[in-house]
């Protein structure tokens, strides 16, 4: 059987961008405090790289129903990440501009991910 939806999910701009985000996350989260090793920063960064984790397992799925469920977890993931992002902002791990920056990068994802959602 052949797997649904686009040839390979790397093909996805989506894709792309959300990969870009768990990235620019990594780098953000170095500077983080020590004391949140096992914290925040493993939450935000396991919550960032289930994003693009999920498009490429729901890719990989034999119907659009669970291609869909999947895209669905990464939407729910990327929320997350953008509360985290919120927190760490709030708690000054993360400069205002940044916050703003990857706010606006995660917002983008959320989009993205609706839009593939329906045209599934």
């Amino acid at each position: 059987m052949k797997a649904v939806g686009i040839t390979t999910h790397g093909d996805l701009d989506v894709f792309k961008l959300a990969h870009q985000l768990v990235l620019r996350i990594y780098q953000t989260t170095r500077s983080f405090p020590r004391e949140e090793i096992f914290g925040l920063v493993s939450q935000l960064r396991r919550a960032a790289s289930s994003v693009p984790a999920n498009i490429a397992e729901g890719a990989g799925r034999l119907n659009r129903a669970e291609y869909r469920r999947f895209v669905g977890i990464a939407r729910g993931s990327a929320v997350e990440v953008g509360y985290y992002l919120r927190l760490g902002c709030d708690l000054g791990y993360i400069s205002q501009p940044d916050y703003d920056d990857l706010r606006r990068e995660c917002e983008r994802v959320c989009q993205m991910l609706t839009r593939l959602t329906q045209s599934l």
